[in-house]
């Protein structure tokens, strides 16, 4: 039996392992902003109120009605469920409407946790989708001589024999899991329907639910962050640090919550824009002065005061002087001398990666090293569970290295994978180069010496003046072109129980409509698709979006090492001699998931560095945690 009070976490722990165990998804108590329109007819609004930071309970009352309860500071309000349609477009943002036609009321949910109002949404779909309307409806008048004492109970948890009968009945959940409404779930549509008798498509368990599922450490940074602490958590490359920020996202109210990153495209990649968009002070380089004047300008200073929390990825690519700058015009714009002006920080990054871009000559200075950095952080956590990688022999190999270690076994064992052959089904290694030149004229190299007609897909931007930000900031190129046998790299997850992941290998083995249309794909996990556009949203300083659609698809006879960050390859080739950064090795050889996949060139232990400082910092950490 699962424990009444379980966390939602124990809870989706205990039904991911016991899916055919009745309870399948309980909705916790929803904490939103909560908007009643009362309707005159379908367009006009006769009356609208708004309460702020309350809960919404999905319930039943004595006569078994769904209800809909708001408890608020001062009113608690009830709401029959009977005729009504769910409106859950904007989900990815916090916000959703359930429109009572019996009642002419809009209930409209704004600010909400993205992931927690997934489930209440979901939950209330599926019970709807299940209950037969011709069974236990209570008349008016049954109603009003009815003895029973007035009662609400909380709705029981969707139960996996309600979740197979919606399956039956409809082929999915009422609610459809498009590409935006969930998450940092893959999109499922009928262009990505899944392989009739495969693996994936008998899973008992529906999708909508890994995502959320963390490990226990993945779990503790989750609950410190909801306490209310400023936190940095770091980890080796695989840990699952890009997935667990999104999950963080998804728990914190969107109004108050502003995501952030050190570069575009890992901005991008987690749904937020750039740090320095986000900061409003250039690069940081001017005067305090002159700073806090940049960030005075009216927009720039809206944002600063309405964010509660701030997420930056890729930390350790923040310059030190630029941080502790930002620390200081926070505390001025917002008029608080608390850290941050009071902003909630959660920093993620691993400072034995990549580091601060810095000119020759010039200091280098790490976030850590600042004054700012122990005013502000509460608390460091290291995640240790390496995903990624299913090679243990691999994983030690890789913590060495990280490290800046390379026994001379280790040596050995890397340059034995230069005879691997890696290539498969007419796919080829990705060859990772430290330089993006060299990444250039590999890739067009490659590309002219295939015979054939080539097609050219060009990107549709919504704005045509913003296309040089969003190549900066999305992971695809505005003109794309393609042949026949050409090596191809997926940009973005479009099903992750079919291997069509972020950094998945693949080559075009044709094009639709007679050669004119999408290209036709084969991947390395044997999935073969035809490959559409998909949409990328950025954000620009002001709060303006600027959206990017294209094929999910780049040039893969080489990429850069830097670009490849957060990626997992299915077969990668590299040179290290060229390396110039400490911890760029390391990068590029965690891309991988194990040996085999893997071909080194040339190596010479030379090229595994760690900076002596980021070392220091990390054995800090790891005694603090051996003494708690």
């Amino acid at each position: 039996m699962i424990p009444k009070q379980s966390t939602l976490q124990e809870h989706l722990n205990y039904i991911m392992k016991t899916p055919e165990k009745g309870p399948l998804l309980r909705a916790p108590p929803l904490q939103c902003t909560f908007t009643v329109e009362t309707l005159a007819s379908k367009e006009n609004v006769k009356k609208t109120v708004t309460h702020k930071k309350v809960k919404l309970i999905l319930g039943r009352n004595e006569f078994r009605d769904m209800i809909v309860r708001m408890d608020g500071p001062k009113h608690s309000l009830q709401y029959p469920l009977r005729d009504f349609s769910l409106h859950k477009r904007f989900m990815k943002e916090g916000k959703a409407t359930i429109t009572l036609k019996d009642l002419n009321l809009n209930l409209m949910i704004a600010n909400a946790p993205p992931n927690q109002l997934l489930i209440f949404m979901k939950t209330l779909a599926g019970k709807q989708a299940v209950s037969n309307p011709r069974v236990g409806i209570v008349s008016v008048r049954q109603r009003l001589l009815s003895t029973l004492p007035k009662s609400f109970e909380e709705i029981s948890p969707l139960t996996f024999k309600e979740y197979e009968t919606v399956r039956k009945n409809n082929g999915r959940m009422p609610l459809k899991e498009r590409n935006g409404n969930v998450p940092d779930a893959s999109p499922v549509s009928s262009k990505h329907k899944k392989n009739k008798g495969s693996p994936s498509s008998k899973a008992k368990v529906p999708r909508f639910l890994s995502p959320l599922v963390l490990t226990s450490e993945q779990q503790h940074v989750l609950q410190l962050v909801q306490a209310g602490h400023n936190v940095f958590f770091t980890g080796s490359a695989g840990t699952g640090k890009s997935f667990l920020l999104k999950r963080i996202v998804g728990a914190l109210p969107p109004d108050a919550t502003f995501v952030t990153a050190s570069t575009g495209v890992a901005a991008c990649h987690i749904g937020g824009t750039t740090l320095h968009s986000f900061a409003g002070i250039g690069g940081g380089k001017a005067s305090f002065e002159q700073c806090l004047q940049l960030a005075s300008r009216k927009v720039i200073t809206q944002q600063w005061k309405k964010c509660r929390h701030l997420i930056v990825d890729e930390i350790s690519m923040v310059d030190g002087d630029f941080f502790k700058k930002l620390e200081a015009v926070g505390r001025a714009i917002r008029g608080n001398d608390r850290p941050f002006g009071g902003i909630q920080l959660i920093l993620c990054g691993d400072f034995l990666q990549l580091p601060p871009v810095s000119k020759p000559g010039e200091k280098r200075l790490f976030c850590f090293q600042t004054s700012a950095w122990d005013r502000c952080i509460n608390l460091n956590v290291e995640l240790t569970d390496v995903r990624r990688q299913d090679d243990q022999e691999f994983i030690n190999i890789l913590q060495s290295v990280r490290l800046g270690r390379c026994t001379d076994d280790m040596v050995s064992r890397l340059k034995s994978t230069e005879n691997n052959v890696v290539e498969r089904d007419g796919i080829k290694a990705t060859r990772l180069c430290t330089h993006r030149e060299d990444v250039n004229h590999i890739n067009q190299e490659h590309l002219d010496k295939l015979s054939g007609n080539m097609q050219i897909f060009q990107s549709i931007d919504s704005d045509p003046n913003q296309s040089s930000l969003l190549e900066s900031q999305t992971p695809v190129v505005s003109r794309l072109v393609l042949k026949v046998g050409t090596q191809v790299m997926l940009m973005k997850n479009l099903d992750v129980s079919r291997g069509l992941v972020n950094g998945a290998r693949g080559v075009v083995i044709g094009f639709k409509l007679g050669n004119e249309g999408y290209p036709i794909v084969r991947f390395m996990c044997g999935v073969i698709i035809e490959v559409k556009h998909e949409k990328w949203t950025v954000r620009a300083s002001g709060g303006n979006y600027f959206t990017r659609r294209q094929l999910p698809l780049k040039l893969a006879w080489a990429f850069s090492i830097h670009k490849s960050q957060g990626m997992t390859l299915d077969c990668a080739e590299m040179s290290l001699s060229r390396v110039f950064e400490a911890g760029q090795a390391y990068v590029a050889l965690s891309r991988a998931r194990n040996l085999k996949g893997l071909r080194v060139l040339d190596f010479n232990p030379a090229c595994v560095r760690a900076h002596p400082d980021v070392l220091k910092f990390y054995q800090g950490l790891r005694r603090s945690h051996c003494s708690d």
